[in-house]
């Protein structure tokens, strides 16, 4: 079933084009061969997840479309145009947003100047205001600096920010990991709305209960490779070779 799957595009089982479609990409760093041809498809107003253990490649996976593995090869397709020779600023110039688990705030900014920070890129890009009324914590907070907030703020401003630019493909790393449950269930109801207001959600997940709430379908990483994909509406029925995958 894995291997059939990895050859089968999504978009070829549904009829319909994809906005990312992702096909034998490799990746390494230095010697080190992280990316084993993985292959997968978002379509337009999806929110999708890549599960797996730590070390499956499901960062590097963002971080290759992205353009910020020194090494890559394979097909990187976004709304019509091949990302794989680009480079990353081009790459968001296209419409493609990332926000690293690292988050990456600057402590000596308050809320409004991080906001701020990065550049618009495309139209399209949501208002402070909107932004402000997605995020009311962050208008709380508007002139604290970046040291002075919680770790679920700072992922709240990792996010908020991105939304800014015009990109319309958001790529989100493990946006739960470290956050207390009813933070969880913020950034869970902020990533629904994303949705809503016509954003694509390409996401890493360790947990799945919580990708369970978000999520249309579900890629599982093993080794740096797709082996399974598992839509949203299966995931109880598919419990068992979940906790199998992902050692739960």
């Amino acid at each position: 079933m894995a291997d059939a799957l990895a050859d089968l595009p999504i978009a070829a089982q549904e009829g319909a084009s994809p906005l990312l479609a992702v096909r034998g990409l490799e990746a390494w760093y230095g010697e080190s061969h992280v990316l084993h041809g993985v292959t997968l498809d978002v379509h337009e107003g999806e929110v999708v997840t890549l599960l797996g253990r730590n070390g499956a490649g499901k960062t590097t996976t963002l971080r290759s479309i992205m353009g910020l593995v020194p090494k890559r090869s394979g097909s990187v397709h976004y709304a019509g145009r091949e990302l794989i020779g680009a480079r990353s600023d081009a790459i968001a110039r296209a419409g493609i947003a990332y926000c690293p688990e690292e988050r990456g705030i600057f402590a000596s900014l308050d809320v409004t100047e991080n906001l701020m920070l990065p550049p618009v890129v495309r139209p399209g890009g949501l208002p402070l205001e909107t932004i402000y009324e997605l995020f009311p914590n962050l208008k709380e907070r508007a002139r604290s600096q970046g040291t002075k907030l919680s770790g679920g703020e700072q992922q709240m401003l990792a996010i908020a920010r991105i939304l800014r630019t015009g990109a319309k493909l958001l790529l989100l790393d493990e946006p739960s990991e470290g956050l207390a449950p009813v933070i969880v269930q913020q950034i869970g109801r902020t990533i629904r709305e994303l949705k809503q207001r016509g954003f694509t959600v390409l996401l890493v997940e360790q947990n799945f209960r919580f990708a369970q709430t978000v999520a249309d379908r579900h890629y599982v990483m093993e080794h740096g490779k797709v082996v399974d994909m598992v839509r949203n509406e299966d995931l109880n029925a598919s419990m068992d070779r979940l906790h199998e995958y992902l050692g739960v």
